[in-house]
């Protein structure tokens, strides 16, 4: 019998111990802080306790129930252990519909129709083609590059940034730190999409909005980390950025005397671009935890160093 850990300082995890049982009514479960999970070989996990997996001698497999592992590997000591993730093919979709519902907010000028609402003000903004506004994307993994197929379908021009050169259909793709000013100086919105890392941490600060054109926007769907909230805050306040969508924040929830909740041009959304069901991520954490015993390839292992 496998026991298996699940661990979080900021989230109750037992919810997740049915699910697990459901797909393998084998496993041993415990929810930290459970003395037991000592023993785990398993620890699946969201923003785990700093140093918890050095009080367990026994683990053999780090899991994350999310697509990114940022939370389960910052700041712990892994000890070569494999690090899993979670790919549910639906993830895409929510993305999708969420970055462009963003990219419409800004497109279709929805954000000064809802500020002349608040005023009282029937004034119709002035309207452009799609061919107008430039969609830049900051990653082009799974979810990036499903963004990267739907947005020139609808008449967008598509930019894309990575870490390394690529070829995308229908998107123009600038890669490295010799491609950053480009691609940036072509984006009207640019949208975060990128996991966190030592190199991305603050990347969506100063430096990067005065970059962009004068009254671009900006959309964070990667992590909260990659925000300088008081550079946003300035270059909103400066008319460098026209807005921003932000889904995901450093605290969350975002406290309710955070500067965010009320500055102008801001839309903030409670972490809900999109969201793998509990019961794949079940299946998949049991699969893996099965794969395991038998000594099988693992699906879907990360490189903890790069994040992805």
């Amino acid at each position: 019998m496998t026991r298996v850990a699940l661990l979080s300082q900021s989230a109750d995890l037992s919810y997740f111990k049915p699910l697990l049982l459901t797909a393998d009514p084998s496993l041993d479960v415990t929810v930290w802080p459970d003395p037991r999970t000592r023993d785990a070989e398993v620890a699946v996990c969201w923003n785990p306790p700093r140093g918890v997996y050095d009080e367990m001698p026994a683990l053999r497999l780090i899991h994350s129930i999310a697509a990114g592992v940022d939370n389960v590997v910052d700041r712990q000591n892994l000890r070569g252990l494999p690090v899993c993730r979670v790919v549910d093919p639906a993830l895409a979709d929510g993305m999708v519909q969420y970055v462009l519902w963003s990219v419409l907010h800004f497109h279709r000028k929805l954000d000064i129709a809802v500020a002349n609402q608040r005023a009282h003000t029937w004034k119709r903004p002035v309207q452009q083609p799609a061919s107008a506004c430039r969609v830049g994307l900051m990653g082009l993994g799974n979810l990036g590059s499903a963004i990267a197929e739907v947005l020139p379908r609808l008449g967008y021009p598509v930019n894309g940034w990575s870490r390394t050169p690529r070829e995308m259909s229908g998107v123009t793709v600038y890669s490295g730190a010799p491609g950053f000013k480009d691609f940036l100086a072509n984006t009207d919105v640019l949208v975060c999409l990128l996991p966190l890392t030592e190199h991305t941490r603050g990347i969506l600060g100063s430096a990067t909005f005065d970059a962009l054109p004068r009254g671009a926007a900006v959309v964070n769907c990667g992590r909260g980390e990659h925000l300088v909230t008081d550079d946003l805050i300035d270059a909103l306040a400066s008319g460098q950025l026209r807005g921003a969508v932000l889904d995901v924040f450093t605290q969350e929830p975002l406290p309710i005397d955070h500067a965010l909740w009320d500055t102008p041009g801001v839309v903030v959304t409670p972490h809900m671009a999109t969201m793998a069901s509990s019961a794949v991520v079940a299946r998949q954490v049991a699969d893996n935890i099965a794969r395991l015993r038998r000594g099988d390839a693992l699906h879907h292992t990360v490189d903890p160093h790069r994040g992805y």
